[in-house]
């Protein structure tokens, strides 16, 4: 049996004392001081880990209001606060070991948009790319764009100046602020804008905080000037943040947002947002250029922005070798087929690089225009040896996807194979683009000098190049390694008359400020001091006050600041290596992804938790491994050890210490994974591939060896043994199910709100009809090589046969109408529901038994579908990796089969009427079989018929999710999330869903049937 683990620290006594009276001041946000909810603060996409005493959630400025009030008072001048906003920073910017205040959670609304005069009003919360759906159908969006945009609040935009891609033309945060809402330590409340000197004057004469800043800063600007002209230099990516240099506008207007845009939230909390919007460019053209060295695509950027293009951005050939196994790579490959790669997808010479050169217009002629003179300007150096060649794309959407595809460039680094991982520390560095080829050739000396490798992309327009050395963190070497490498390129930067951290901020690199500001350092102590007299805000970042002591030595160093490796280091190597789905989460928050028609991931949008994402179970997780490991136990090895004898009064008794309240950190990882869907789309929308559901699976597994499952467990787990069973007497079986009573008493005792009912009583009989067979080797045997080729096998699942035996009579009804001979596995178990709640023993059995069943079949050589998505999914996913690739034979998807007999379908298109539909795709699905969906649209259209795959999210059941008494509201969120909207428009053309929960769920909360797209089909057949 596994062992319990201790509780874990407490948050500091003076921390719960603040927690308390906080609330009995009347904050109304969320207060969490639980060590899980600390732990999934404690990191960001950064190699540090600093754990806090407290997460605090403000519902409104008012809370804002409220704690800094608090925080004044004498007794809690020693406590730090931290704001947070989607947690992507690099650099540790939202790390602190007092209380993180996190305005994502519920300070994320949208207050007012004026299209006329372009602008829009947001809380801090608010995400960026949230901001811009809202903002197109006005034709307008917000510009500075990030890789992290469906996650990056505006208010940590802000707080890190946050720009990207399009910045030569667009400019960064700072330039489309027009006001910032500002709550200062000691509670004031200020919205900062452009004001001329008669009202800096006025505002100046007050006698407060406000005054005081107001003051000071115009002071230092004054009386410094040349000194502040010379120590910021003119990049578009410049120093970030106490931002001297543009603390008076093109108008000469005194800004205040000049200090607060960059400053990490050392010098207030921002918590509303006035910014400014641009007219969405209407044509864009994209020119890809590939070479066969990296410097040399950097040197012909030059040449590429004579004609000032939108954007330049460059990736080398690590991040393009690690999309082809992401799946997105599908969509984008075409861009690549010019020059760089051979038809076949290998590399026809060797690519070292690829260039995105954007153009962006609001006319035809315009884009034609700019185009023509790009075109000209290349001619004159056509001759270029190191240009393997380059592809113009006008498409929009596949713009889009090759965009996105650069967006992904972090978290594809993340996917490296191996313990060696590309990690962030120096890898925002910014010189002027003139220099940047003869920089970065410098860069990659220093990293190849140690034989390190590293992936290397960015905005080569702007002068940044984000360079990752790969390292193993949990290595103790690998902290001088950072130190010795972050002091080089410091200086390289220096010399090279640029800065360290051109983009994403200072944060633990703060130690480097003295030195970057030199003698100007002191007076960004002046106003931190001003805003934070007592340090109290993100401690330790940037500045500190100057009447701190040794206050240089108070900024936090790269090389003391705690490490996510070295807490990583205490889980054995051996450990380290099972859990790989688990431990090799890097904090990108991929999963914390706004938009709700992305599938990724469902119970993170339904409850806005983060310990119910796929990073917050990754941490837990491997906390939990840490634990055991400081208790010498491997949870396999203890799996295997225990002895079964009165292990069931083993669990009783734990399970009796549980209820009266003994403390186990497991608990903590139990709830989080309990809440989780297994929709499985975290496998591919996370970049480094965590998988949720197979540790998941795991920890129930083993969390169960040690305390009793829920009785619904084992309910589930049964439900393939159960349902054929209770198919030979269908009428007992729905009317026991169905009577309210019963369906009460299930709900009380299993903890399950409904069961739906056994359908099809007639099955048998209408497979008859059909002369539709059971398939049986022997009889498969016989077969001619003809009537093999037009067969199929049909693989059974539970859901379909048993729940929609219709569904599986009106696809044997459009098969044989095809000309196609269906024959009817026998039904075996499938074993996902085992798999999921973690019977993997169970499972294992079941697989094998199985995939033995299914290779027989198979051995005819006539293909196995299956229908429902999850299920036929379970073979080539879970099967595969409890036996292996060659024991479990392919079974396809229908619509992945059906597409491969084009001649076939063409045949019988004049016997479809032509009709518009929608399809609303199983999340699983659209996850682990992505290429499928455009199988349902080359079937469609092959047919006559138009068939539109829409974005949608998960609907909420998954499963058995949904029916739980437990998940119930979550699942209704979930659902009005994507789903609902998605019912209830375009009922011109009729949507379809793939997923039977999908179908469940509409019936449920949209009160309507929705067909699968193999019944539209058959609705469409003329005779």
């Amino acid at each position: 049996m596994l062992p319990r683990l201790d509780a874990m620290p407490e948050a500091g006594e003076l921390y719960q004392r603040f927690a308390r009276q906080l609330r009995e001041r009347g904050f109304a946000g969320d207060i969490h001081l639980d060590f899980s909810s600390r732990t999934l603060q404690s990191t960001d996409n950064s190699i540090y880990q600093r754990f806090p005493q407290g997460v605090l959630y403000p519902a409104k400025t008012e809370d804002v209001i409220c704690l800094a009030e608090l925080s004044q008072q004498p007794t809690f001048q020693s406590l730090s606060f931290c704001p947070r906003g989607g947690g992507t920073g690099t650099n540790g910017q939202a790390l602190d070991e007092g209380f993180v205040v996190d305005l994502s959670k519920h300070m994320n609304r949208i207050l007012e948009i004026d299209p006329e005069q372009r602008w829009a009003r947001v809380q801090a919360g608010v995400v960026k790319d949230q901001l811009n759906a809202a903002l197109e159908p006005h034709g307008l969006f917000f510009a500075p764009d990030l890789s992290t945009s469906n996650r990056a609040t505006i208010g940590g935009m802000i707080n890190t100046d946050a720009s990207g891609q399009g910045s030569c033309r667009y400019g960064k945060t700072r330039n489309h602020l027009l006001e910032v809402e500002t709550v200062f330590i000691d509670g004031s409340r200020w919205m900062s804008r452009p004001i001329d000197d008669r009202e800096l004057a006025f505002v100046g004469e007050r006698q407060d905080r406000i005054g005081q800043i107001h003051r000071l800063t115009n002071n230092i600007h004054i009386e410094h000037r040349q000194l502040i002209n010379t120590t910021f230099p003119p990049l578009n990516r410049s120093l970030t943040g106490y931002d001297l240099a543009h603390l008076r506008d093109n108008d000469n207007q005194f800004d205040l947002n000049s200090l607060l845009c960059g400053s990490e939230g050392t010098l207030g909390f921002i918590t509303e947002a006035v910014v400014s919007l641009e007219p969405l460019p209407r044509y864009t053209a994209l020119a890809v250029f590939q070479y066969d060295d990296f410097v040399a695509a950097l040197r012909d950027c030059r040449v590429l922005l004579r004609t000032k293009p939108t954007a330049v951005e460059t990736i080398d050939n690590t991040i393009v070798e690690l999309a082809k196994g992401d799946e997105i790579w599908p969509s984008v490959s075409s861009a690549f087929s010019n020059g760089g790669l051979a038809a076949d997808g290998n590399i026809a010479r060797h690519l070292a690089a690829v260039n995105f050169v954007e153009f962006t217009a609001n006319s035809e002629a315009q884009l034609a225009t700019l185009l023509e003179d790009f075109s000209r300007s290349l001619e004159k150096d056509s001759d270029n040896p190191r240009r393997l060649g380059y592809t113009l794309i006008r498409d929009g959407k596949t713009i889009k996807k090759i965009w996105a595809m650069r967006k992904k460039s972090v978290g594809l680094l993340g996917n490296t194979p191996g313990h060696k991982r590309p990690v962030p520390f120096v890898e925002d560095t910014a010189v002027p683009p003139e220099h940047l080829a003869d920089y970065i050739a410098e860069f990659r000396t220093i990293l190849d000098k140690r034989q390190l490798s590293y992936g290397m992309f960015g905005h080569a327009d702007a002068g940044v190049i984000h360079v990752r050395p790969a390292l193993d963190m949990r290595d103790l070497a690998s902290i001088q390694t950072v130190r010795e490498i972050s002091d080089q390129v410091f200086a390289l930067t220096q010399r090279y008359g640029g800065v360290l951290w051109g983009e994403h901020g200072k944060g633990v690199r703060s130690e480097y400020s003295p030195a970057t500001f030199g003698d100007l350092y002191p007076q960004l102590q002046r106003i931190k001091a001003a805003f934070d007299p007592h340090n109290q805000l993100n401690s330790g970042k940037i500045a500190t006050p100057e009447s701190t002591p040794s206050s240089t030595n108070n900024l936090l160093r790269i090389d003391t600041t705690p490490t996510r490796g070295a807490r990583d280091r205490l889980i054995p190597t051996a450990i380290w290596d099972d859990y790989g789905d688990a431990v090799n989460c890097n904090g990108n928050a991929a999963c914390f992804n706004w938009n709700p028609d992305q599938s990724m991931c469902p119970s993170w949008k339904g409850t806005r938790e983060r310990k119910y994402s796929p990073k917050g179970r990754a941490m837990l997780m491997k906390e939990w491994l840490s634990q055991l490991a400081k208790k010498n136990c491997h949870p396999q090895r203890a799996a295997a050890a225990e002895a079964p004898p009165f292990n069931l009064f083993r669990k009783l008794a734990a399970s009796l210490q549980h209820w009266r309240g003994q403390e186990d950190f497991s608990h903590e990882v139990y709830d989080s994974m309990d809440a989780c869907l297994a929709c499985k789309a975290c496998t591919t929308g996370c970049p480094v591939q965590v998988d949720v559901p197979a540790f998941r699976s795991i920890f129930f597994s083993y969390y169960f060896r040690r305390y009793l499952r829920p009785v619904r467990h084992h309910f589930i787990a049964s439900m393939e043994v159960l349902l054929p069973w209770a198919a030979i007497a269908p009428a007992f079986y729905n009317g026991l199910t169905q009577w309210r009573p019963m369906q009460w008493l299930i709900g009380k005792l299993v903890g399950l709100t409904a069961i739906p009912p056994i359908r099809g009583a007639s099955f048998r009989g209408e497979l008859e009809k059909l002369n539709i067979r059971v398939a049986r080797p022997e009889l498969l045997r016989e077969l001619s090589s003809d009537e093999k080729k037009r067969s199929v096998i049909l693989v059974q699942d539970v859901f379909t046969r048993f729940f929609e035996a219709d569904l599986v009579l009106d696809i044997c009804r459009f098969l044989k109408a095809m000309g196609i001979e269906v024959w009817l596995a026998p039904f075996k178990r499938n074993g996902k529901p085992l798999h999921v709640l973690g019977f993997l023993s169970a499972f294992n059995r079941v697989a094998r038994d199985t995939a033995d069943n299914l290779q027989q079949l198979a051995a005819s050589g006539i293909a196995l579908v299956g229908i429902e998505p999850s299920m036929t999914l379970t073979y080539r996913g879970e099967y595969r990796q409890s036996l292996g690739k060659d024991v479990t034979p392919d079974v396809l998807l229908l619509q992945e089969w059906l597409a491969q007999h084009g001649e076939l379908l063409r045949a019988n298109r004049a016997r479809f009427a032509p009709a518009e539909f929608r399809l609303l795709p199983h999340c699983s699905e659209a996850a682990l079989a992505n290429a499928s969906l455009a199988d349902w649209q080359t079937l469609f259209t092959a047919l006559g018929c138009s068939l539109n795959v829409e974005a949608v999210g998960c609907c909420g059941m998954a499963g058995t999710f949904g029916h739980e008494t437990k998940h119930l509201a979550t699942s209704k969120t979930i659902y009005s999330l994507s789903w609902a909207a998605k019912i209830a428009a375009d009922k011109a053309r009729p949507a379809s869903a793939t997923g039977f929960s999908c179908r469940c769920q509409v019936a449920r909360f949209s009160e309507s049937r929705i067909p699968h797209p193999f019944q539209l089909l058959l609705g469409q057949l003329q005779g």
